[in-house]
């Protein structure tokens, strides 16, 4: 195991397990988080690797939390190849505009793979990224109509909030916050953009951590205990935090991420340029 897999003990497990529960689907970006953090404590980076697998214990949150829906949504889809009427039911379009909205982020994802795993945790990347993100949403807060529902969504809908998917494999974009932004400016409210952001992140994250999964514990990844540990406490945080950030966001604003965003970014761009801490890993 490498020098990294080893200092990575049980409670930086722990630590960033609990961080990525609590980050993955608010709209702050979880990736961030998960370099930005262990950056701030002294420790060393833990690696695309690791913060893929470990959001498949916030993937399993949201599958367990929208059973229900993703049931229907697969009954129907199945249904509908057969059965045109069933074909133009909510449901049945749902996955086919989780599938359309999930191509953008995977064609990204294969392109630029290298870049992502390395180049981009730079955190002179992360900092920019995460103030430009806090003030697309302040744009998209001031611009929103929020009086569209996710019945309301359209496959020209499907594919800009796809496309605004694929801009969280820049770490410090975060995936929720650049599908909420895009959902804002098509007109939806924020409950519906926050749901439908969820249930499209399902097939892209899922498919990204099972394909890091052969990485960990290899010559150059996190070992596979502490990786598993920080996995099961961040479904537990993230199962907690979907219904947290529903409940809020159906009588309030996105402003308090807005301000937290661009202070943090603002707060590592600092610290890196008076070399308190290091850009990269």
């Amino acid at each position: 195991m490498s020098r990294r897999g080893l200092l990575l003990n049980a409670l930086e497990a722990v630590v960033l397990g609990t961080v990525q529960g609590l980050t993955e689907f608010l709209p702050i970006s979880s990736t961030a988080h998960l370099r930005i953090v262990p950056a701030f404590l002294d420790w060393e980076d833990p690696g695309a690797a690791f913060t893929a697998v470990t959001q498949l214990g916030t993937m399993a949150a949201v599958l367990i939390y929208f059973r229900s829906d993703l049931g229907r949504i697969a009954v129907a889809w199945a249904r509908g190849l057969r059965d045109p009427q069933v074909r133009r039911t909510l449901d049945s379009r749902l996955g086919w505009y989780i599938g359309l909205g999930t191509i953008p982020i995977g064609l990204a994802g294969l392109a630029f793979q290298d870049q992502i795993e390395t180049g981009a945790r730079n955190l002179w990347v992360i900092g920019s990224a995460m103030i430009t993100l806090g003030l697309a949403l302040l744009y998209a807060e001031r611009k929103a109509t929020r009086k569209r529902t996710v019945g309301d969504i359209g496959p020209k809908d499907a594919a800009i909030i796809g496309c605004a998917q694929a801009c969280a494999l820049i770490p410090g974009v975060s995936r929720s916050g650049s599908t909420m932004t895009a959902g804002l400016l098509i007109g939806l409210t924020r409950e519906a953009a926050a749901r439908y952001s969820f249930l499209l992140s399902i097939p892209a994250v899922v498919l990204s951590g099972l394909l890091e999964l052969g990485k960990i514990g290899d010559g150059g990844g996190v070992g596979a205990a502490p990786t598993f540990l920080a996995t099961v406490l961040a479904f537990i945080v993230g199962y907690a935090s979907i219904a947290g950030l529903l409940k809020f966001l159906a009588h309030h604003s996105t402003m308090v991420f807005v301000a937290y965003r661009v202070a943090l970014g603002s707060l590592v761009l600092l610290l890196v340029a008076s070399g308190v801490i290091a850009a990269t890993p």
